[in-house]
């Protein structure tokens, strides 16, 4: 194995890694928008969100 096959697999481990961790937030972040949309639809809101007409 040569210094270079070395660093060559290296450098494609790391960005396979890297692309596989940023496509696991990706879709996460999907399925918590989704999830979120799903509880807002019925009737549930989060705290930090004004109530219609409520004025602070």
């Amino acid at each position: 194995m040569t210094h270079t096959f070395y660093i060559a697999m290296s450098y494609a481990v790391t960005a396979l890694v890297t692309l596989c961790l940023i496509g696991w937030v990706w879709l996460d972040g999907r399925a918590r928008r989704k999830e979120l949309a799903e509880l807002e639809a019925s009737g549930i809101r989060r705290r930090s969100a004004q109530a219609k007409g409520d004025v602070t």
